[in-house]
């Protein structure tokens, strides 16, 4: 057995992890209709790379996936793996299991592995072809095709029958070997048009060489013009280059000193008008404020003063009118008993208070005289006397003040006139300054300029040794040339002119180095040879790829014709057998001459074209029922139609046996007699092939050596139920 077992996951309507594993020669797949069982072909398809949705019924890569239910939810990806008994190396792989496995996610993304291993479709249909199997055609037969051989056009045919005689291998090495033989034609040309291009290159650089001889004249000009005009421009430069330096020198140590002088007398200047005037003013504030002072208060003595004289003339009262003598008696026989008490006392502590008590009794009898009696002559004499000593005092003070006032301002003025002096110096000071950084604005513009001439100097040097070569350094040794640095400029530009001529006329030849024009030919020369080396071996690997194309070619004619005279030969005997007599034939189409019109062409091409059509033309079929006059398949009945597919169908695989037939309901429309009879050709075929029959069919579910019963329950889920029958006969036995 080649095929060992399919494992489905969450493929269509198993949402659940499936495997059916296969241990006998003919399996049945069985089932009510809607459970399932034709998924398991699809699966089939869909693992061995068919590309077509429309043949697994389906639209797009998501349509395969399990869609979920209430009772399992849907998944993201579906996966279908074939396990293949490898012992006898029908794949060309070193393994004694080949696991195939195909993956689709809900993008419509796929992958594809074997053993595990990720690898491309194209891998996977190449190793499938070379064991004779594949994804579609008449491997796989799922229900309501079974006719398609039938309904298939000629051409739709003869590739369903070169399939199963295990041409698409050579078909596939004859497209690969085509393919490069287009990719050597195109090659060919290449190289061709390569070749094309160099020859006027060659003619060129031949050109080329010849002016060889003529640049290196210029050139030796040019070098014995160019050593001249570098010494005499060095020259220039050096000396142009001290005395701009020797003249910056003195103006920037000038202008160094010029603002030093004006750092100075900004100094003065801020010390003069800034420091002195500003404490001179607060000076003056002050002492102005401190007159106006004393003036209020020379104001306010003279008015006390006259307030106190004329108090003084009115006045005639005596301290005896004022003070009661009864009264002070009483006062001094109180002080006179508390003193007593003093004189007895011996506690400091209450002597003192007992000489505080005496002074608040003497302080509150004079207040007592002073708030209710009038001054006295006395007092108000001595009140006027010291009233009019504040005010000579005050006077000379605001005497003092003023004429100090009057110095102030006397300063200030000095100040002011000192600052205006400096402000003026600063002016003078500054437009020296700006003077001077003229003066060096000049020089530096002027050393730009001669920067601008060294740069120059330095390109021309760097051109002149890409020229001439190294030995242009020579100039850097050489004696100054005679009025190197006496002659005007305009000649030294003249001689600059005329080197840049000799550079251009140089240029202009477009030789460049003599030794890399002879080493671009020499170059050039073994590219061209190399070239009509690589056309040769090109142009006999294109022989040799012709060569195995009409192999090919021959190889697949060959085998095509011999299959299919035993295709005819097994369509025959199952034709008979299916219905009692009669035949049935393949053959090929004539080839439609004059397609491409004869009036194009001629002979040779037309020649050509006919045995390609011959080669691919397509396959007709022939039909001759016993007692029947029927000859085209248009007027076959639906079971005869059937008839006619599965006998062709199985004489197919009986010449290039495929390791399996999966064939889903193909019995369908078959009735109880003719059921049988294809029970005993399946039978006959598992001699060859491993088969997998979907079924409905009781005749055919005989025959078979294990059952699987495909069931849905409630939540959609398809189910497997498996039976072997010798298993079972033993234990009915």
């Amino acid at each position: 057995m080649y095929l060992k077992s399919i494992e489905l996951t969450g493929f269509k309507s198993f949402g659940k992890k499936t495997e059916l594993r296969f241990g006998a020669a003919i399996a049945s797949i069985v089932g009510p209709n809607g459970s399932g069982k034709s998924n398991v072909a699809e699966a089939f398809r869909f693992v061995l790379g068919e590309q077509s949705m429309k043949s697994m019924r389906s639209k797009r890569g998501e349509d395969l996936i399990w869609g979920g239910s209430p009772a399992l939810p849907r998944m993201n990806r579906a996966a279908v793996k074939v396990l293949f008994d490898n012992s006898s190396r029908l794949l060309d792989l070193d393994f004694k299991e080949v696991a195939v496995e195909r993956v689709v996610y809900r993008d419509g993304q796929n992958e594809y592995l074997l053993n595990g291993t990720q690898v491309r479709l194209k891998d996977v249909i190449r190793l499938l072809a070379g064991a004779n199997i594949g994804g579609s055609g008449y491997q796989i037969i799922s229900q309501g095709e079974a006719d398609r051989i039938l309904n298939a056009s000629s051409k739709e045919r003869r590739e369903m029958v070169e399939d199963a005689l295990g041409l698409k291998l050579y078909q596939h090495k004859k497209a690969e070997s085509e393919r490069k033989l287009t990719e050597t034609a195109i090659n060919i040309e290449r190289t061709q048009s390569l070749r094309r291009e160099l020859t006027p290159h060659l003619r060129f650089l031949r050109g080329q060489v010849e002016k060889i001889e003529k640049t290196r004249e210029l050139k030796e000009e040019l070098t014995e013009k160019l050593l001249d005009y570098l010494a005499r421009e060095h020259a220039w430069l050096t000396q142009e280059d001290a005395r701009l330096s020797g003249e910056s020198h003195e103006h920037e140590a000038e202008l160094k000193k010029l603002m030093a002088n004006v750092g100075e007398t900004r100094s003065k200047r801020g010390n003069a008008g800034g420091l002195m005037l500003s404490e001179l003013q607060a000076k003056l504030s002050e002492r102005e404020a401190k007159i106006q002072g004393a003036r209020r208060e020379s104001e306010r003595l003279t008015r006390e003063l006259g307030r106190a004289e004329g108090a003084l003339e009115a006045n005639n009262v005596t301290v005896e009118a004022i003070v009661p003598v009864p009264h002070v008696r009483g006062f001094v026989r109180e002080l006179d008993g508390i003193i007593a008490e003093l004189e007895r006392e011996h506690d400091i502590r209450n002597i003192k208070q007992k000489l505080a008590e005496i002074r608040r009794q003497i302080v509150s009898f004079i207040n007592g005289l002073s708030g209710s009696a009038p001054d006295t002559n006395e007092e108000v004499r001595l009140q006027v006397a010291a009233l009019s000593v504040s005010l000579e005092r005050v006077r000379k003070e605001e005497e003092a003040l003023a004429e100090e006032l009057e110095n102030l301002r006397r300063k200030i003025a000095g100040a002011r006139e000192a600052s205006l002096t400096a402000e003026r110096d600063l002016v003078s000071l500054e437009s020296l300054v700006r003077e001077a950084q003229g003066k060096l604005s000049s020089l530096r513009t002027t050393r730009g300029i001669l920067a601008d001439a060294k740069r120059r100097f330095e390109e021309e040097v760097r051109e002149g040794v890409a020229l001439i070569g190294a030995s242009m350094r020579s100039w850097e040794g050489a004696l100054i040339p005679d009025g190197a640095l006496s002659e005007e400029r305009n000649v030294q530009e003249k001689r600059r002119r005329e080197i840049e001529r000799l550079k251009i006329k140089i240029e202009e030849s477009g030789v460049g180095s003599g030794e890399a024009i002879v080493k671009e030919f020499t170059q050039t020369k073994e590219r061209d040879e190399f070239l009509a080396r690589e056309l040769v071996d090109l142009e006999k690997s294109a022989g040799s790829l012709k060569d195995i194309i009409a192999e090919l070619e021959k190889t697949i004619d060959v085998r095509f014709h011999d299959g299919l005279k035993h295709i005819n030969e097994a369509l025959t005997g199952f034709f008979e057998k299916l219905f009692g007599g009669g035949h049935a034939k393949l053959f090929v189409e004539e080839p439609r001459r004059g397609r491409h019109g004869a009036n194009s062409l001629d002979e040779e091409d037309e020649e050509d074209i006919l045995e390609e059509e011959e080669l691919y033309a397509g396959l007709s079929i022939s039909v001759s029922l016993p007692r029947k006059k029927i000859r085209g398949l248009e007027v076959l009945s639906g079971g005869e139609r059937a008839l006619t597919s599965i006998a062709l169908i199985f004489s197919m695989t009986q010449v290039n046996p495929p390791p399996f037939l999966i064939l889903d309901e193909t019995d369908a429309a078959l009735d109880e007699a003719n059921s049988r009879r294809y029970a005993d050709m399946v039978r006959e075929l598992a001699a060859k092939s491993q088969l997998i029959v979907i079924t409905h069919n009781r005749a055919t579910m005989a025959v078979a050596d294990e059952l699987y019963g495909v069931t849905m329950d409630a939540s959609g889920v398809s189910k497997l139920l498996s039976v072997k029958l010798e298993e079972a006969e033993k234990v009915a036995k």
